[in-house]
């Protein structure tokens, strides 16, 4: 069996060059194809974007598991899934945690859904999730919390940067008319 770091992969066709300057990230837009991507989930199998191809698939991206507004939003989308599947939608989060992190975040908060290791924030950078942020006035780098939805045919319909962990998902709820 491949070693975790060795299965991860992620296929970036549709980033821009940033001429290598630090910082600097493509940000996805609606039409624009989706990163496909293969990541552990946090019982260790391994989840593509293939997987879910023909469905519309909510893929959000969030800085840690298991703290205050990860939580909020985590329990959003578990409190969320019902309706979201009834309309067709499937759920995914992604964060650089470690698989291990991610099951006792799963356990603690019973979870339904799949949540994607991505400690070498290969797919967070795909993504345009990783990069530059401001935090308290200071501009630092790390995970930039995003949702993004996927068409059937694997394109991003809506593409939403620096989200707030709260009320998010009921937003989300009321533009995807659920």
């Amino acid at each position: 069996m491949a070693r975790p770091d060795q299965r991860r992969s992620v296929k970036a066709t549709n980033l821009r060059e940033t001429g290598g300057k630090v910082g600097e990230r493509h940000q996805l837009a609606p039409g624009e194809q989706a990163p496909a991507f293969t990541l552990p989930d946090q019982n260790g199998k391994d989840v593509s974007l293939a997987d879910f191809a023909g469905r519309r698939v909510i893929l959000y991206f969030y800085p840690a598991a298991a703290t205050p507004g990860c939580t909020k939003q985590a329990c959003d989308f578990r409190d969320s899934l019902d309706a979201l599947a009834a309309a067709g939608y499937a759920v995914l989060g992604v964060s650089p945690d470690r698989p291990e992190k991610l099951t006792r975040f799963t356990d603690a908060e019973n979870l339904n859904f799949p949540l994607l290791s991505d400690p070498d924030r290969t797919v967070l950078t795909a993504y345009g999730a990783y990069g530059e942020k401001q935090s308290y006035g200071r501009t630092i780098t790390g995970v930039i919390r995003s949702t993004f939805v996927i068409a059937p045919d694997g394109t991003v319909e809506h593409a939403r940067y620096n989200v707030r962990a709260t009320g998010h998902v009921a937003k989300l709820r009321k533009d995807l008319g659920i």
